[in-house]
């Protein structure tokens, strides 16, 4: 007897056919269209009164890249980095001082932080130009000595009075960066033997950094523009510069134009290094980073070449 191993395949053995697919019919959002027509009519209106306005706006070009005004760029970048510097070096002093057990310490560094949060950086940066009032003489034993008024440059003032303001702002942000990390970190640390100084320096403050970072680009952005108030004590940085230029020109008011524009060049600038060292620091804190701007750009741009409903 034969055996038929061959099986017909009817209608019973078809698998099924799968779910039609889902046609999605995106949802009209007016209110978007209606907003974007009032904001550009407003931008457009504000436009206009500016063009309409006594201005010479042929003047702005001119001078952008005026060697003088090239200088007073390079000198505000100067003073942003070095008080900067000051005021990060600072910060992370009198943040450790602050936490510290030691209470002879710790009272200093809130006094420093007190005064300095307390009073106007314009007030101390003319306090710190007229000191010559006070001190007649800078006398350092054998390694300086010499007038008051000759020592204390535009600069050195400029320098002292943002970078010593700066100091006590970043110490309240490097504090909450390190309170931030969990006491477990530093107990683990001193558990295996590390010093205090080696727990914080290996352990603590890389932890920190996350936390410390994103103020910290505000706080640069800040200090760029706050270069402007040391135009008071002679020093000459953009805005003193481009006054100058506007004075002797007759322009005043479209070399102010002029600062602002190199002043938002460099902001965006900075805005953009910030973007990215935060993204850094952020590697470990969350699953996946977000996409950076190129990359949402290119996401779009590929978008528009898939075809509708379907993948590329």
């Amino acid at each position: 007897m034969t055996v038929d191993t061959h099986k017909t395949t009817g209608p019973a053995d078809t698998p099924p056919a799968g779910p039609e697919a889902i046609k999605a019919i995106p949802v009209r959002h007016y209110g978007r269209y209606v907003s974007a027509v009032v904001a550009l009519a407003l931008l457009g209106g504000v436009v206009y009164a500016f063009s309409q306005g006594r201005i010479n706006w042929g003047a702005i070009p001119d001078y952008f890249f005026n060697d003088r005004i090239l200088s007073g760029v390079g000198k505000t970048l100067l003073l942003t980095v070095l008080s900067m510097v000051i005021g990060i070096l600072g910060g992370i002093l009198l943040a450790v001082m602050r936490l510290s057990k030691n209470p002879v310490t710790s009272a200093i560094a809130w006094f420093y932080i007190w005064f300095f949060r307390g009073t106007p950086v314009l007030v101390q940066l003319i306090v710190w130009f007229n000191l010559g009032l006070v001190f007649e003489y800078i006398n350092l034993g054998p390694f300086y000595k010499d007038e008051w008024s000759d020592f204390m440059t535009p600069f050195l003032t400029a320098l002292l009075g943002l970078g010593l303001n700066e100091a006590a702002y970043m110490a309240e942000i490097c504090r909450a960066g390190l309170l931030a990390v969990d006491e477990g970190q530093t107990e683990a640390a001193h558990a295996l033997g590390m010093s205090h100084a080696k727990t914080l320096r290996r352990i603590v403050i890389p932890q920190a950094m996350r936390v410390i970072v994103p103020p910290t680009g505000n706080e640069v952005i800040n200090m760029l523009k706050t270069t402007s108030l040391v135009s008071v004590v002679q020093y000459s940085e953009l805005l003193r510069v481009a006054q100058d230029i506007g004075q002797v020109s007759g322009a005043p008011a479209e070399m102010l134009f002029l600062a602002a524009a190199w002043y938002l060049l460099l902001t965006s600038v900075f805005s953009v290094g910030q973007y990215y060292l935060e993204r850094y620091y952020a590697r470990g804190a969350t699953r996946s980073l977000p996409p950076t701007p190129l990359q949402k750009i290119r996401a779009n741009l590929l978008s528009l070449g898939r075809p509708k409903g379907g993948m590329a």
